[in-house]
């Protein structure tokens, strides 16, 4: 049967472990050197070197001018899209394959969630199906868009770089700009993938990433926003501290702020994995290069970054014959000590938003009946 086959090819990549998770996070660097350090300090909440430390790391990763640590993935595109300008009211458009928290975050504001189709190679949202949504159901006036179906106005755009494989933002950057939409980038999975030479999160106004103890580095919980506007990163930094006017002793708060500063233990955290980062996305690349040539063998498909992208690798993905396929091998994985995952319910099928609005799903409705995760830690 193939699927044992699979499940012996990835035991041997992962040998003496009993169980295989999706992406065990590794400490093999300075993290209790750092830890220590900021413990010693005192400086264990929102204030400390490692914080800055940290977003002068990402910025030097990134290429971005900016970087603000904030407390997690999910804060992050939440604070992006209130300084991008995303009001209540505000329609939103992104896609409906992607982890809730990009929906999540646009409901915190009061906004609403437009899901749009993706690419079957990159996974990401399609630009195809983002101008065609467009030219069907919206309209501009005085420099924005609105839309025909609710009269809301439509703010912004954020695509999410599934799995670490860069999507077309370029192509969506060029859409935003002809119909006065802001483009908001979730990079929360993309961290080490480029488009083009360049790093994910560079064609939006501002990037959200996360750093949850499953992505390819991690401080246990942790987010960052990345930008080229110096007044936008002043003004997340600020919301993300409360709000707090500085003063030496005064408590004044000139905007609804909210908590979301990395803490400075997360931070030592942090600095320690991205030292790392370069020798980790060679060791993914490496064993994703392995799976590509055992899948063609097999017969299985598996996903490879599409042309121009260098992707992360931060999962793997398999895609099986049809739902039936996918879910037997979900099975016999599961029960052979190989943990294996299918794609997200789509956010368009679960029940608050079913009342959205969305474009045809042809492409997110075939990924998510085919395609499983397999197991992507780093191998040694």
């Amino acid at each position: 049967m193939i699927y044992d086959k699979i499940v012996d090819f990835v035991k041997s990549k992962y040998p003496n472990k009993d169980f295989i998770s999706l992406h065990e996070p590794q400490f093999q660097g300075n993290e209790k050197k750092y830890i220590n350090d900021a413990i010693d300090s005192t400086f264990v909440s929102s204030v400390g070197a490692y914080v800055n430390k940290f977003e002068d790391m990402l910025c030097e990763i990134t290429g971005a001018k900016y970087a603000i640590a904030t407390a997690n993935g999910t804060s992050a595109l939440h604070l992006g899209l209130l300084v991008a300008g995303v009001k209540k009211e505000d329609e939103v458009l992104t896609q409906s394959l992607t982890f809730i928290a990009t929906a999540n975050a646009i409901s915190y504001i009061g906004a609403s969630s437009v899901f749009l189709d993706v690419d079957r190679d990159t996974m990401g949202l399609s630009p195809n199906s983002l101008q065609s949504y467009l030219e069907e159901f919206a309209e501009k006036k005085g420099g924005e868009s609105f839309s025909k179906v609710s009269g809301k106005r439509i703010r912004a755009c954020v695509p999410m770089h599934t799995f670490g494989f860069p999507c077309r933002t370029k192509e969506i950057a060029k859409i935003c700009d002809a119909w006065g939409i802001i483009l908001v980038e979730d990079t929360a999975e993309s961290i080490g993938s480029y488009q083009d030479g360049v790093h994910t999160g560079l064609d939006g106004l501002v990037s959200a990433f996360s750093f949850n103890g499953n992505k390819t580095v991690t401080c246990g919980g942790g987010g960052a926003l990345i930008t080229n506007d110096k007044k936008l990163a002043e003004f997340a930094k600020h919301l993300s501290t409360q709000a707090k006017i500085p003063h030496r002793w005064e408590f004044r708060h000139d905007h609804v702020g909210y908590n979301y500063r990395m803490p400075n233990l997360n931070a030592a955290l942090a600095c320690a994995q991205l030292e790392q980062l370069p020798a980790y996305l060679i060791s993914k690349r490496k064993l994703a290069a392995e799976y590509a040539v055992f899948f063609k063998e097999l017969g299985v498909g598996f996903v490879t970054e599409p042309k121009g992208a260098e992707a992360s690798y931060w999962l793997n993905c398999l895609l099986f014959n049809d739902k039936q396929d996918r879910d037997g091998f979900l099975e016999y994985s599961n029960s052979n000590g190989v943990m294996a995952r299918p794609a997200w319910a789509l956010m368009h099928e679960l029940e608050m938003f079913q009342s959205s609005h969305k474009s045809d799903m042809t492409n997110s409705e075939w990924l998510a009946d085919r395609l499983v995760n397999i197991p992507s830690s780093v191998i040694k």
